[in-house]
């Protein structure tokens, strides 16, 4: 299968390539500039950007699928003065400007990589979001989100392109970044932590069972023009997951247990109330219509995961 690949050199999209070799698939990655790293059978086609008057049709040519990792992607704290503005330009405009001239071209699916963002912050204990409930994002990253899927179903529609929509929950594995990051750093130094008494409940997904799916949607016919949310199918509460982290890191995590609702009155009095959320409430997903309609099973666990990711992280902090 011919693939044109955006966000190549990124998190999901760098691990994405191995696989997708692997099972004989050609890739254009769009790129803003030449990565040394890139496997070299990877045909690497050069882009201004992903704005909303690019030029795409020369990519395009004789690809049969799009996969769509590239956004501008979610801050904690955005400087900018409209920052759904600057959201809406990359992710809704430049979206859709690729998925028109991929329609044009006679692309049969475009795979586009949203957020759980779309659904909203939190949850509920024990009510999980769905693929196909209510939405109701409440930042600039998620609206944009979701009107670039209103936008692809729409043209999917009028085209008869495929349209595939997956809402990743957070994603971590070897080489993550930002808050989990941090988690691992303050285990491996032995902090004390003030999170053993979080009873939340996260969904996570490894960066190996987010690309598995990828990789099976451009295959499955029955993915078309479905949604799917993914995680790893178990959820962990954040006590939980610093204890098996520090298992992970070979550091037994140091936990004192603070109540939640004191974390978050400290967090929120600090200016760090979306932090003190994200550590302290649940966000669970429900991947029962991920399974059942394309068979799918995540094939890490979160423990195989875990150490995948820590062994990483501690490789490199010998380096």
């Amino acid at each position: 299968m011919q693939i044109l690949l955006t966000g190549a050199s990124g998190f999901v999209g760098s691990g994405l390539i191995a696989p997708l070799l692997k099972r004989q698939h050609s890739i254009t990655a769009a790129v803003r500039e030449l990565k040394a790293d890139l496997d070299t059978r990877v045909n690497q086609r050069l882009i201004g950007g992903l704005s909303d008057d690019q030029d795409w049709q020369v990519l395009l040519e004789s690809q049969e699928t799009v996969i769509h990792l590239a956004a501008r992607v979610h801050v904690m704290s955005d400087a900018s003065t409209d920052p759904l503005a600057e959201y809406r330009r990359i992710n809704v405009e430049g979206t859709l400007n690729l998925a028109r001239q991929a329609a044009a071209a006679g692309v049969k699916r475009f795979i586009f990589i949203s957020s759980i963002k779309v659904n909203g912050e939190s949850t509920a204990t024990g009510v999980p979001y769905t693929a196909d409930g209510p939405t109701t994002p409440t930042d600039p990253y998620g609206i944009s989100k979701k009107e670039a899927e209103q936008g692809l179903r729409k043209l999917a529609s009028e085209t008869g392109m495929e349209v595939v929509i997956i809402r990743p929950v957070l994603v971590y594995g070897p080489g993550v970044q930002a808050n989990f990051l941090s988690m691992m750093r303050w285990l491996h130094k032995g902090l004390p932590l003030p999170f053993g008494a979080v009873n939340n409940r996260r969904s996570l997904v490894a960066l190996d069972n987010l690309i598995d799916l990828i990789v099976t949607c451009t295959e499955h016919p029955a993915a078309a023009n479905q949604t799917f949310l993914v995680s790893d199918g178990e959820d962990l509460s954040t006590t939980a997951l610093l204890r098996r982290m520090g298992t992970a890191l070979n550091k037994p995590a140091r936990l004192l247990p603070v109540p939640s609702w004191l974390l978050q009155t400290g967090a929120t009095a600090l200016g760090r109330r979306a932090l003190a959320q994200r550590l302290c409430g649940s966000l669970q997903v429900d991947i029962g219509k991920t399974r059942e309609l394309l068979g799918w099973t995540p094939p890490s666990s979160v423990d195989q995961a875990l150490s995948k990711t820590g062994k990483h992280f501690l490789e490199r902090q010998t380096k």
